[in-house]
Order: C-alpha cells, then sequence, then structure tokens
C-alpha cells in the first residue's frame, strides 16, 4: 500500500487502497483505491534508488471519480501506457 499523503478528512473518511499494482521493474505503481462513498480512483508512483526507494506521487488522479473497480482500472490502463504493458504483460 503506498498512498499515504494527500488524503483528507478524518479516521474512517479517508479512502482505502484495495491494491497496489507494481510495473515488472518494481519501479512504477498504481494503487487502486475506494472512497468511503463507495466510488473508485487511483495515484500514479515511483520508486528511484536515489529516493533510498520511497514511493513518490507522479500522477493524482484522484479527482476522478469511478462507480467500479473495473471502471477504474480501464481508465488506468487508458491514461497509463506502461500499466497497460503492465496489466498485458500479467500471467
Amino acid at each position: 500500500m503506498v498512498m499515504n499523503s494527500g488524503q483528507q478528512g478524518e479516521s474512517g473518511s479517508r479512502p482505502t487502497v484495495l491494491t497496489s499494482l507494481e510495473d515488472a521493474d518494481g519501479f512504477r505503481c498504481v494503487d487502486i483505491f475506494v472512497r468511503p462513498d463507495g466510488t473508485f480512483g487511483f495515484k500514479e508512483f515511483r520508486r528511484d534508488p536515489e529516493d533510498a526507494g520511497r514511493w513518490t506521487l507522479t500522477g493524482d488522479y484522484s479527482h476522478h471519480i469511478f462507480p467500479t473497480k473495473d471502471d477504474v482500472l480501464r481508465a488506468a490502463v487508458s491514461i497509463l501506457p506502461w500499466f497497460a504493458k503492465s496489466i498485458k504483460d500479467r500471467p
């Protein structure tokens, strides 16, 4: 679970990360999350050696609202070419 910053609200009103999907090299990641209202969103992160392996937010798509997990996955695939390749290459 990568997403830990930029979320507002009190405990119980924050999104919950459902899954963190990394590329094959482990340098990029997409967090898929669900909000308390049942809608979904995602954020994109990267991890660089010079950052001591910490994840850095590179794409904040959390303002987009999706009704289902499948919808948010389709959107991430269409917006992030590297993610589309990672999903395609998964066994």
